[in-house]
């Protein structure tokens, strides 16, 4: 959020985001999207009514992984994935968000997905 705000693209991204640009948030880019974040007072775009646990499983001393999670949505926002419980992927209108890096994978069925929500 810091880094969008100082190179002048936090506020067109915004914009165009409310506007119905498809965007996908991937780990810390859930937690821009997050309308809350529980462990965390900043704010981003608030633009996903999902409530994201910064470091949801542990600092990075603690866990090789420091990815978020989804601890809960709003109405008009879907569950697409849980992985032990945890809400680790949902989408609302033009928005999607994963607690994880498909892209490190060979499996495509995410990538599909967001594609398939730009028509």
């Amino acid at each position: 959020g810091k880094l969008l705000r100082e190179l002048g693209l936090f506020e067109p991204m915004r914009v165009m985001m409310m506007e119905g640009l498809p965007v996908w948030g991937t780990c810390a880019g859930m937690i821009l999207l997050a309308k809350e974040i529980e462990n965390d007072e900043r704010r981003h775009f608030a633009a996903m009514d999902i409530t994201v646990r910064r470091n949801g499983y542990g600092r990075q001393l603690a866990s090789f992984i420091r990815a978020p999670y989804i601890s809960s949505v709003g109405g008009g926002t879907e569950v697409l994935a849980r992985h032990a419980g945890l809400i680790t992927a949902a989408r609302e209108r033009n928005m999607l968000a994963t607690a994880f890096h498909p892209e490190i994978t060979d499996d495509e069925r995410v990538h599909r997905y967001f594609l398939s929500m730009i028509g």
